[in-house]
């Protein structure tokens, strides 16, 4: 329950640099009396205003400033609710807006606006047109329930049973809807584009495949003919080492050959040698007639016995010689066919060491190739695997993520349902309409106005009379409807302190009873009222001073000296 202690205003309307302070809490009935423009109804916007930001009446903000002084607009607003007390200022030029909790102040939000809602939301529990349902009722602005749009009287009960929580969570499930709606969206394009990705995935590492085929049908065919090559040289090995095999027999009696060489050419240097010198000896012969010895004189016979048997000796010996010649011509011959073979080897053997370096060569180019098409092979399918592996992964994560928000969809669904106003919201409001069809028809009998009053669950009226013939609310006098009104404005306070929801208090009537209740009316209202007193506070704002004096507890009179309103 909120209790109102006391409220307070300066430089407000008509109000000048003086503090206005009015008791909420003092007197269960008040009478506000004064001429018209003495600032009666000042109260009204000033309460208003420090509640929620806007005036009671049909007044512009700036135009709240007291014109005459021009600044320094303050309203202060005390209450408590349980064991907490409050105090609101509110103000402008300079604008203030505090909301103080046991003198301690709340702390503001950046927004005015935010720090508003925090108000009405965690402290107040009601909005400006809940207020002005139950708590005021005004002759100037003031909205009869009966003439707002059946929205705006969904809104004023669902305020009064505490039933906004539901909006509020069905405004919190729209957006989580939302949310989840382009959770949705997201997860549909994030599983389009996975889905996409392995598509391209499979083409590109299908062509991939492709073309590792060709390189490595390429690279087998490079590894067959490098084979055949290899085939080739291996068999001109075999052939080059046949051949040397068979010239390394021919060249086997090679050291025999070149020791008769030798022999040969030694011989020969011996019989042209012993031939030289047996030359000698016939030159001597020849050229001599005495002996160089002994002096004597060589017997001519002698001469020509020594010199032909030098010659024939000579002879023989060239004889001898010549065969030597052809001997050693020959075995030179067989020598040199032998050094021939010996090098024909060696360019053999050379050939031998290149075609094998060829080969092995070859054979390595082979064993790389083949490691290349293994590599080609392995990274393959590595790569398909570790790809394939990772999109189906994220495919996965997708799923997962597209599973959960469906998960909550379906409880947003079911949520939603029950937060519509057919769900709890109705059957919560069901329960209750017999309840204030029964408080409407009760206030309306305690002020002589017989009519079956009724609203149903769409808060549409109906009303029988006379004959139990079916009236509109427009259908009735001004008079009768300020009785419905009244009516319902009883009814709600009764709900509220029933809910215990937006229980107050605090009851403000402006001019109700001057112009549209008659002398019958206003006693049945006064005795309603005299039912409220024990737990509320009513404030009265009327013309009617003579008549109304004696029913009230306490009496404000308001006078307005030198263009400023005040309390007499």
């Amino acid at each position: 329950m909120i209790l109102f202690k006391k409220l307070r205003w300066k430089n407000f309307l008509s109000t000048g640099n003086i503090f206005t302070e009015i008791d909420l809490n003092k007197h269960n009935t008040t009478l506000i009396v004064g001429e018209n423009g003495a600032g009666k109804s000042t109260m009204l916007d000033a309460i208003t205003f420090s509640l929620f930001g806007k005036p009671f009446r049909s007044i512009k903000k700036p135009q709240l400033i007291n014109s005459i002084t021009q600044k320094g607009m303050v309203v202060e607003i005390e209450f408590d609710i349980g064991v907490n007390r409050y105090k609101i200022v509110r103000g402008s030029k300079p604008t203030v807006f505090e909301v103080y909790q046991n003198d301690e102040l709340i702390n503001q939000s950046a927004e005015m606006r935010d720090y508003q809602e925090q108000l009405e939301r965690n402290i107040l529990k009601l909005n400006f047109k809940s207020f002005c349902q139950v708590v005021v009722l005004g002759s100037a602005s003031f909205v009869p329930f009966m003439q707002l749009p059946s929205g705006q009287r969904r809104e004023v009960i669902e305020d009064l049973l505490d039933l906004q929580i539901f909006t509020t969570m069905n405004s919190l499930l729209k957006d989580k809807i939302a949310r989840n709606n382009e959770e949705l969206n997201d997860i549909a394009n994030d599983q389009k584009v996975v889905t996409e990705k392995i598509k391209l995935v499979k083409e590109h590492l299908l062509e991939k495949q492709n073309n590792n085929e060709k390189i490595v049908a390429e690279k087998v065919n490079v590894i067959e003919d490098t084979k055949d090559k290899i085939d080739d040289l291996a068999k001109q090995l075999t052939d080059i080492m046949n051949e040397a095999l068979e010239l390394n027999r021919k060249t086997a009696n090679r050291s025999e050959v070149e020791n008769k060489v030798k022999k040969l050419t030694a011989l020969r240097h011996q019989i042209e040698a012993k031939v030289a010198l047996i030359n000698h000896d016939v030159e001597f012969f020849k050229n001599h007639e005495h002996c160089p010895t002994c002096t004597q004189i060589i017997d001519e016979n002698l001469k020509i016995e020594k010199i032909n048997s030098k010659t024939s000796e000579i002879e023989q010996m060239n004889d001898g010689l010549e065969k030597l010649s052809q001997t050693y011509d020959q075995t030179q011959k067989e020598l040199n066919e032998i050094l021939q073979f010996i090098q024909i080897v060696a360019d053999k053997t050379l050939e031998k060491v290149k075609i094998e370096s060829q080969i092995s060569s070859l054979n390595k180019y082979v064993k790389q190739l083949e490691r290349e098409i293994n590599h080609i092979n392995q990274l393959q399918e590595a790569d398909e695997d570790l790809k394939m592996a990772d999109l189906e992964a994220e495919l996965s994560v997708v799923a997962d993520r597209y599973n959960e928000a469906m998960d909550d969809k379906l409880i947003y669904t079911a949520a939603s349902m029950l937060l519509k106003d057919g769900g709890i919201k109705s059957r919560i409001i069901k329960q209750y309409v017999p309840v204030i069809n029964k408080l409407i028809g009760k206030y309306l009998s305690a002020m002589d106005f017989f009519v079956q009053f009724e609203l149903d669950e769409e808060f549409n009226e109906t009303i029988k009379s006379r004959f139990r013939d079916e009236f509109s609310y427009s259908s009735f006098s001004e008079g009768e409807k300020m009785r419905i009104n009244l009516a319902i404005l009883f009814t709600w306070r009764a709900v509220a302190k029933l809910r215990n929801s937006v229980s107050t208090n605090l009851l403000i009537m402006d001019e109700v009873m001057d112009s549209s209740l008659d002398s019958n009316g206003t006693e049945e209202f006064l005795k309603i009222l005299q039912s409220l007193t024990f737990d509320t506070n009513t404030f009265i704002i009327s013309h009617k001073t003579d008549q109304l004096y004696d029913k009230f507890e306490n009496v404000i009179r308001f006078e307005k000296k030198q263009n400023f309103s005040k309390v007499a």
